[in-house]
C-alpha cells in the first residue's frame, strides 16, 4: 500500500516514475524500493517541480531522495494554498540553495518564511516577489536563519520597514543581488544607508519606483558598493546629479543604470559618467585584461532637462551604448530634443552611405 500523501495538493500532476500505469490507466509512482538513490535523484532532477513535490508526500524512499538532493525549488506554478504548501514541504528541503516563491495573487504569510528560515540554512536565492501580505516579521526570521542568502526578490512587498531590512542587511552580508522595486516603505535614506555599509558585495539593485529616499541613500551605496554592476532608480523622483555623480565616481564596474523619470537629472551628471570611463580606463592602461567597456544599458527616457551635447558626449564615451535600431541600450523616449544623438554605428552608417554614391562614379 502506498502511503497517504500527507500534502493533499496536486495529487494529479503525479507522473509514471517506473512500474507502468496502475487503477485503470491512472498515471502512478513506482513504489520500488529497490531504485538506487542515484537513479531517484538522476529522475527526479527531470522532472517538473510540482511532480516533486508530489513524490515527496508518498514513500520514504522518494521522500529521501529529495531531502538529499533537492537543491533548486519553485513553486510558483501553485495558485491556492501556497502557504500551507510550504509549511508542508520545507522541514523536507533542508538543503535548498534556490526557493522561488512568486506569486499572482499573494498568499504567503510569515509563518511560511519562519518555515523557510528555520530549515533551510543554506538558502542562497529567494523570491518572495508580490508577497505585500508579509510583515517585518519576515524579515528578521530571514536575518536569523538565511545568512547564507546571495540573492533576495522582495519586489512588491509593500508592508515591509526600513528598520526591518536595515536589521537584515546586518546578517545577510553575502547578498550579490536585492530586488526591492515597489518596497516604498523600506526603500529610505536608512535602509539604504545599511545597505551601503553592510552589502559591500551588492552588485545588482533594483530600487524601482521607491520615492521615499534622495542623494543622501544613493551616495551611501556608492560609497559603500563599488562592485555595483545594475541598479534601477526608474521613478526615483527625489534623486539629483548628486547621486550620479556619486555612482560615476565610485562605481566604476556600472554596466547598467535605470534613471527613468529622474526629471533632476541634468547634463552634469552626462558629463560626469563621461568622465568616469576615462577615468577607468586610467586606472586599468597597465592591465589590459582587466578593461572595462563600462556602461551597456542606460535608460533616461522623461528625464526631459538632458540637452543633446552632454548625451551625445555619454554616447562617444560608451561605445556599447546603442541608438541604432534593433540595439537599444541606450533609451531616450520622451525626450524629443534628443534625437539627433547618434551611436558610433549610426555615424558610421551614415558616413558609408554618402561614401558609396560618391564610389559608384
Amino acid at each position: 500500500m502506498r502511503e497517504t500523501n500527507t500534502l493533499g495538493l496536486c495529487s494529479e500532476n503525479m507522473l509514471i516514475f517506473g512500474g507502468g500505469a496502475g487503477g485503470g490507466g491512472r498515471p502512478r509512482i513506482s513504489e520500488s524500493n529497490d531504485i538506487p538513490v542515484e537513479l531517484l535523484l538522476r529522475i527526479i532532477s527531470l522532472v517538473h517541480d510540482r511532480t516533486v513535490v508530489v513524490a515527496s508526500g508518498v514513500r520514504h524512499g522518494w521522500r529521501d531522495a529529495i531531502s538529499w538532493g533537492i537543491t533548486h525549488l519553485s513553486l510558483s506554478w501553485c495558485k491556492k494554498n501556497m502557504n500551507n504548501l510550504v509549511l508542508s514541504l520545507v522541514p523536507n528541503f533542508t538543503i535548498l540553495q534556490v526557493l522561488i516563491l512568486r506569486q499572482d495573487t499573494p498568499e504567503l504569510q510569515d509563518n511560511a518564511v519562519e518555515t523557510i528560515a528555520s530549515y533551510c540554512h543554506d538558502l542562497q536565492e529567494l523570491d518572495l516577489s508580490k508577497s505585500f501580505r508579509l510583515t517585518d516579521q519576515s524579515l528578521y526570521a530571514l536575518a536569523h536563519g538565511c545568512l547564507d542568502l546571495m540573492n533576495l526578490n522582495i519586489s512588491g512587498c509593500s508592508a515591509f520597514s526600513d528598520m526591518a531590512l536595515a536589521y537584515l542587511s546586518g546578517f545577510c552580508r553575502k547578498l550579490k543581488i536585492l530586488n526591492l522595486c515597489g518596497c516604498v516603505k523600506a526603500a529610505t535614506d536608512i535602509a539604504l544607508k545599511a545597505i551601503g555599509f553592510n552589502f559591500n558585495q551588492l552588485q545588482s539593485l533594483n530600487l524601482g519606483w521607491c520615492d521615499h529616499f534622495g542623494d543622501d541613500g544613493v551616495k551611501s551605496l556608492a560609497y559603500g558598493c563599488p562592485d555595483l554592476r545594475a541598479l534601477d532608480l526608474c521613478g526615483c523622483l527625489l534623486i539629483t546629479d548628486e547621486s550620479v555623480i556619486a555612482l560615476a565616481n565610485n562605481c566604476l564596474h556600472l554596466k547598467s543604470l535605470d534613471l527613468y523619470y529622474c526629471q533632476s537629472i541634468t547634463d552634469r551628471a552626462m558629463y560626469s559618467l563621461a568622465q568616469s570611463q576615462l577615468k577607468n580606463k586610467h586606472e586599468t592602461w597597465n592591465s589590459p585584461k582587466n578593461m572595462d567597456e563600462g556602461l551597456t544599458n542606460l535608460n533616461i527616457s522623461q528625464c526631459t532637462a538632458l540637452t543633446p551635447p552632454a548625451v551625445q558626449a555619454l554616447c562617444d564615451s560608451f561605445p556599447a551604448l546603442h541608438t541604432c535600431p534593433g540595439r537599444h541600450s541606450l533609451i531616450i523616449s520622451g525626450c524629443l530634443n534628443l534625437t539627433s544623438v547618434h551611436c558610433a554605428c549610426a555615424v558610421q552608417a551614415h558616413r558609408a552611405a554618402v561614401v558609396l554614391p560618391h564610389l559608384a562614379h
